[in-house]
């Protein structure tokens, strides 16, 4: 079995912020995510290291105003990826193909919140 350290260079510090959309028309820096995960080389999400380190991958979604929420990375049977604050709760968050997105500064990932999609601009990622 594989474990990941705090300093393994696959576990990764991703922050993401709001980008553009009609009512932020230059994106919004104070509300986004900050995801800690396992990224293969190529920074795709690491599936199989995922699901041996499911615990250490956890999400911070903050927004101006409002408490951050936490929660951990998840993945549905069927493969989709989501934000899971509360276990048996509807608070769920979707991320739209998270399997097929790449992190890396400047590409973007879409998140549905509250049965909105919103887009959001990676602008970070460091090893923690």
């Amino acid at each position: 079995m594989t474990t990941i350290t705090k300093n393994s260079t696959r576990f990764k510090h991703a922050r993401l912020v709001l980008a553009r959309e009609k009512d932020h028309p230059v994106g919004d820096n104070n509300q986004g995510y900050d995801l800690l995960l396992p990224l293969d080389k190529n920074g795709h999400i690491d599936a199989r290291e995922w699901k041996v380190t499911q615990d250490k991958c956890r999400v911070r979604h903050f927004r101006p105003g409002q408490d951050d929420l936490i929660g951990r990375l998840r993945r549905k049977p069927g493969g989709q990826w989501y934000v899971d604050y509360t276990i048996g709760e509807t608070d769920d968050e979707l991320i739209f193909r998270l399997s097929d997105e790449r992190f890396a500064i400047g590409e973007y990932i879409s998140i549905k919140s509250a049965g909105v999609m919103h887009t959001y601009r990676v602008i970070t990622i460091e090893t923690p």
